[in-house]
């Protein structure tokens, strides 16, 4: 017998050299004559706790017992006892014998009684947690009784230690043994190493050792009395000296107190159930023990209540003793999370919770499950992250970014959700500087260029902030390419007022990056025909961008006549009063929280405050005014070809497609096919006023050649639209040399007059056909007498 449970407890060791885990400090109390240490596994490091019981005498009664408590910690498995995990049995000689020693090795964990003094809980807090625990011991002991019909004859303080994650758990089973009282026949001891057991932790029948009375009591008699031992060491502060000690319920709390005076009746059949005491005590009804048992059955709540009650979680965590909540409710949180159980609104508790760890925690517990998040497919999952990138971006590593993060985010760019869509836009100021230029500038732009042309109008004004934002990541190649066009050709042309806005704001905070003939060419001319917009907002901007930029060309000019012309084109912004301010605004446009769409899209530059602009009762998204894009009909229009229409229209260059997916895309990120503007040439005559003036003037044109240039537009644009988003509807070249000027003059232009080529042409009095080129018939209309209305049409082909 003595070598079949030696072989049962021995496991796989030969003796403690040859054992898997390093035995470390021992704690400084233990259950009997046990010891419990500290350890850690020789594989990984891991910790774990060690328990040693020591004999000299092979036969010894106290190592019978610790080989029982072996074999049955190893078959008996329940979340609330202590779990498992190797155990031996080496044999010593010495000098003065054999000495054998018993080792368990199980999950890591201390005594209760240190625990408690650890925490130091006081008040609510401390009620709450010794509910909880109570609460898994009570468990544990239901399910030895009811269950397996098992007496664990031994239930007290010294009994139950605390895991990491706080939780209680039973252990010490030298005494446990099954309850044969159903059998009517036993005459011996029920528990064959009650012995072992302190006299004061006794029920009545126990201490007389009436068996019989033993076995006709229910199987749970003995350790309701040890679960009543517990609660009173418990709140006393104190280990139980003797039994009448128990009569002291000072320290009880009145809600408990009932069931403890029952679980402490002089009669066993009386004893309260330790599952009735689960179900009906008032005194586990608390805030604790609710929110981590709806946890642990979470997968079994429908989703309201899900929703309902991870809403409520993140101010719940407050009330809640703060160590409980990180190291018990937070693994509970992110295994939700991870496995899909949890609703959306618990990434706000995760991310709440996790601001209470420090940096190197963070790391290790907080951002791997944001990775994971960012693969699922859960729209609410993807916007909660989202908008919360604010509170963990900075913690993400650019390679963690570039690689694992930024593919998955790259997929609401064409998302049909236009809140998700606004979301990941915002997402990228906090990114971009993490991305590698792979994926900045082969992937993040062409989706941009895509975004520019959204029919969201926050979304256009957004992308233009954001593309002004992080161009300084960009290479110089690129910004060459990307920057002018992106502002002047889409946003200066936008019909809704704060993308105009916000493309003049760009270009300023980008001013660095131009040099004094992309300024004088590129910008100016397209910047200066906006002093007349509408929007009286727009408006001033556009008045200091004038004065900014010619204050650039002034210094330029200076230092050119100086004879400094190392940097004459490279003066940046940031000698320029306000620019602070300007960048200010975009970036805290980006982060601030709530629903992106409530946020106004553009604010004075002047000022950090946006301004507000008209929102929709119902949706809160910015209204796109009824507004055209400003385009002045004159002989000194800036350029022949019309205005471009909107980003959102079904017509000309601006029609794009919703929903545009990836695939589509060309190897060209939408600015390829645009180049940068040449120098022109100009005529010795002309060269003075030429190198002012770098658009040709143009005149009035008939309504028939306004249409073919219209249709012209939009076939080209339909070729290109896929592969050149943002060239097809770039700014023409001035080639002035190439195009002659349509001016008529009634005589000779004499050489030494540098005004009579572009001069205005003599008026005239006959009348033009109201309607050429667009009724059936060629002829013009008949005069008639009176008041008539006659329909003008500018060089844009706009009535």
């Amino acid at each position: 017998m003595f070598n079949f449970l030696k072989g049962v407890v021995g496991g796989s060791g030969g003796g403690q050299k040859d054992l898997p885990y390093n035995i470390g400090d021992p704690y400084p109390s233990a259950w009997s004559s046990w010891s419990h240490f500290r350890g850690t596994s020789k594989d990984d490091g891991s910790p774990v706790s060690i328990f040693s019981l020591s004999g000299s005498n092979p036969q010894d009664g106290r190592l019978a017992a610790g080989r029982n408590g072996v074999k049955r910690l190893r078959t008996v498995r329940h979340p609330n006892i202590l779990s498992f995990l190797y155990s031996t049995e080496v044999e010593t000689v010495d000098g003065s014998g054999t000495k054998v020693t018993i080792y368990i090795v199980t999950e890591p964990a201390m005594p209760l009684s240190e625990k408690i003094k650890e925490l130091s809980l006081e008040g609510t807090q401390r009620d709450e947690y010794y509910a909880w625990g109570l609460h898994q011991i009570a468990k544990a002991v239901s399910f030895l009784n009811n269950d397996c019909k098992l007496v664990h004859g031994n239930v007290c303080l010294e009994s139950v230690v605390v895991t990491q994650t706080l939780d209680w758990k039973l252990h010490a089973f030298d005494v446990l043994s099954e309850y044969d009282g159903t059998g009517g026949t036993a005459t011996g001891p029920m528990l064959p190493y009650e012995w072992l057991v302190g006299s004061q932790y006794k029920s009545v029948e126990l201490a007389k050792s009436d068996w019989v009375a033993i076995r006709k009591s229910p199987p749970w008699a003995i350790d309701s009395w040890g679960l009543g031992c517990l609660i009173y060491e418990i709140f006393s502060g104190m280990k139980l000296g003797k039994t009448e000690e128990l009569r002291n319920t000072a320290s009880i709390p009145k809600s408990l107190l009932p069931d403890y005076q029952r679980l402490l009746s002089s009669t066993p059949s009386r004893r309260l159930n330790a599952s009735k005491l689960i179900e009906n005590s008032e005194y586990f009804q608390n805030k604790l023990v609710d929110t981590i048992h709806f946890m642990e059955i979470l997968s079994l709540k429908d989703s309201v209540e899900k929703d309902t009650f991870f809403r409520k979680l993140p101010n719940l965590t407050e009330q809640l003793p703060r160590q409980i909540v990180l190291k018990k409710l937070f693994p509970l949180l992110t295994s939700a999370l991870e496995y899909g159980s949890a609703a959306a609104p618990a990434l706000t508790a995760l991310l709440k919770i996790g601001s209470w760890l420090s940096a190197e925690e963070y790391t290790l517990k907080v951002l791997p499950t944001i990775i994971k998040l960012f693969a699922s497919n859960d729209r609410a999952i993807r916007v909660a992250l989202l908008q919360h990138i604010d509170q963990y971006g900075e913690s993400l590593s650019a390679r963690v970014v570039d690689e694992q993060v930024y593919p998955h985010v790259a997929t609401g760019f064409v998302d049909t959700s236009s809140i998700l869509r606004e979301l990941t836009l915002k997402s990228m100021l906090i990114m971009a500087p993490k991305l590698s230029q792979r994926n900045l500038s082969g992937s993040l732009l062409k989706y941009l260029s895509k975004l520019q042309v959204d029919e969201e109008p926050a979304i256009r004004t957004n992308t233009t902030i954001l593309l002004g934002n992080i161009a300084s990541f960009l290479n110089d190649g690129t910004r060459k390419r990307v920057l002018i066009n992106a502002f002047t050709v889409r946003a200066l042309r936008d019909t809704f007022s704060p993308a105009r806005g916000a493309g003049v704001m760009a270009l300023c905070a980008t001013s660095s990056y131009y040099d004094t003939t992309e300024i004088a060419t590129r910008i100016l001319p397209n910047i200066v025909v906006l002093t007349i917009d509408p929007d009286s907002d727009v408006r001033s901007k556009v008045f200091q961008a004038v004065d900014q930029f010619m204050q650039i060309l002034k210094q330029s000019n200076e230092k050119s006549n100086a004879g400094d012309t190392a940097h004459a084109g490279s003066l940046g912004l940031a000698s320029m009063p306000g620019n602070a301010g300007l960048l200010e605004w975009a970036m805290s446009s980006l982060t601030l929280k709530g629903k992106p769409s409530d946020q106004a899209p553009i604010a004075a530059s002047n000022s950090v405050r946006p301004v507000t602009t008209t929102t929709a009762a119902s949706s809160g998204l910015i209204e796109t005014p009824s507004m055209a894009p400003v385009r002045v009909s004159s002989s000194s229009d800036f350029a022949d070809a019309p205005a471009p229409p909107s980003p959102t229209s079904t017509d000309g260059c601006g029609e794009i497609e919703n929903g545009i997916h990836e695939e589509q895309y060309s190897d060209k990120d939408g600015w390829d096919d645009i180049e940068p503007l040449e120098e022109p040439k100009p005529s010795s005559v002309l060269a003075n006023i030429q190198a002012a003036q770098k658009r040709p003037v143009s005149q009035p044109k008939p309504q028939a050649t306004s249409l073919r240039s219209k249709s012209t537009v939009k076939a080209v644009a339909t070729k290109d639209e896929d592969d050149d988003l943002w060239g097809s509807i770039a700014v023409p070249t001035p080639k002035i040399a190439s195009k002659s000027l349509k001016v008529k003059t009634s005589g000779a232009v004499e050489d030494d007059d540098p005004w009579a080529a572009i001069a205005a042409p003599p008026p005239t009095t006959k009348a033009k056909p109201l309607s050429a080129g667009r009724g059936r018939g060629t002829k013009a209309a008949a005069p008639k007498l009176g008041a008539q209305r006659i329909n003008r049409t500018s060089s844009s082909g706009m009535q």
